[in-house]
């Protein structure tokens, strides 16, 4: 059994019994809501759970925080117990169509404990803080009961995000998780849906039944709104999944060099400190920076020698041609800035475009890449030479530190692989002449 499947399964089995265990210590000591009213939450709560979206890689969201927290608060208004109410209400929710249809079981058994306890932990919050039997409509009670959703808002978004990154980092690994971006906009939507969870039971507490259709039409428009950002993510990714696939067709020698640039810079990044959505720039960087060459005649890329001056002006024009193009591309346009950066030098040197300017040292995110680009260039074999290896990378790579790579950057991919454990090259090719001969001596034996 891998380590990974193992990992797994103690999660699955520490998070069922801890909600289990929650949920039985809430029901023998906490008062039940009305059972028709906590229905009335439980349905769209289970129904907005099964359209929950991806808002970030293996990060799903949906506005079942507003559903939780508007049951919460009018369950604490009545006298009842807010904690057993919505952590019952969460334990229904795990179980999601995808599971049947991919026979998952380690998904389910850990978004049961985790929405109990993320659950439970905020309706605790409304019931210390919500007076039983209070006017909701008085003035200063109104301010009391937003206050209270507000804190249990921020209660069951903190545990919720803080569990979910945990299980994801330990239950698949680093490398197979890509940075999540944009969780200052996600963590400040689920704080106004918790917000705007505790106005509604105020509402309700004023109106009574007669107002849940219009507040279930509240819960389907706040779950559109994570819709729209599911959505745009996933056109941004697909329009980076074409790029690349553009890029491999014209040179195969180039296929998985971008995924490949874009774990280095990524491992490079967290060394470094790099979190959310900088580290995010720095990858999505990684992965256009090479489609300049979209432009660039095939025949000059696949040339088996040495470019010559000329060459190698062409080339440089016609990559800065697509970046410029690439650059009106709003949410790929700080990104371009960077790839184009990375062109160049870290002693202010190079030729990169909009991202460089010369004598000056280029962004730290553009010498990221840089170091990234010629680490797995020479660790992977080209048309024209085999890969070298590992080590002649990093000699080549420190002997040009402080001219041409920043020195501390060299040194943190060395540090992050070395931890990896994860070794790249031909461990034969220490000498480029020599792979330079080796694949032109395959190439003419194929022909």
């Amino acid at each position: 059994m891998s380590t990974q499947r193992l990992v797994r399964i103690r999660l699955a089995v520490a998070y069922v019994a801890i909600g289990v265990i929650v949920l039985t210590a809430l029901i023998l000591t906490q008062s039940f809501p009305n059972v028709a009213l906590w229905a009335a939450f439980a349905v769209p709560f289970v129904y907005l759970e099964w359209r929950a979206v991806e808002v970030n890689d293996q990060l799903m969201a949906s506005s079942t925080i507003m559903v939780a927290l508007t049951g919460g608060t009018i369950f604490a208004l009545e006298g009842s117990s807010a904690a057993l109410g919505i952590a019952t209400i969460a334990a229904l929710g795990p179980l999601v169509p995808r599971d049947f249809r991919e026979r998952r079981w380690f998904q389910p058994a850990v978004n049961f404990g985790q929405l109990v306890i993320s659950a439970g932990s905020a309706g605790l919050a409304l019931d210390l803080l919500i007076p039983s039997g209070i006017d909701p409509g008085a003035a200063g009670n109104i301010a009391l009961v937003v206050g209270a959703a507000s804190v249990a808002a921020i209660v069951y978004a903190v545990l919720n995000y803080g569990q979910v990154r945990t299980i994801v980092r330990l239950a698949f690994g680093r490398r197979d998780i890509r940075p999540w971006s944009g969780m200052a906009m996600i963590l400040v939507s689920y704080l106004v849906m918790g917000v705007l969870g505790g106005f509604l039971g105020i509402v309700y507490g004023a109106v009574g039944f007669a107002v849940l259709p219009l507040i279930l039409v509240v819960f389907v428009a706040g779950h559109y709104t994570f819709a729209s950002y599911g959505e745009l993510r996933e056109a941004h990714e697909a329009t980076l999944r074409g790029f690349i696939k553009a890029l491999e067709a014209k040179d195969l020698y180039t296929r998985g060099h971008t995924e490949r640039v874009a774990y280095f810079a990524q491992l490079i990044g967290e060394d470094l400190g790099f979190r959310g959505s900088r580290l995010e720039r720095v990858r999505v960087a990684a992965l256009i920076h090479d489609v300049g060459k979209l432009a660039v005649p095939r025949d000059l890329i696949r040339k088996r020698g040495r470019l010559t001056e000329e060459e190698y002006g062409d080339l440089q024009a016609h990559a800065h041609v697509v970046e410029d193009i690439l650059a009106e591309v709003e949410f790929l346009r700080p990104m371009v800035e960077i790839a184009s950066g990375h062109h160049s030098q870290f002693d202010g040197n190079g030729y990169g475009g909009s991202g460089h300017q010369h004598g000056q040292r280029p962004a730290m995110e553009a010498r990221i890449l840089a170091v990234a680009d010629a680490f797995d260039a020479m660790t992977s074999t080209r048309s024209y030479r085999m890969a070298l290896s590992q080590d002649y990378a990093f000699d080549e790579l420190r002997r040009n530190a402080g001219t041409q790579f920043d020195p501390h950057v060299v040194e943190s991919l060395a540090r992050a692989l070395a931890r990896t454990g994860e070794r790249y090259g031909s461990p034969g090719f220490t000498d480029e002449e020599q792979a330079r001969r080796m694949a032109e001596g395959r190439t003419r034996g194929r022909n």
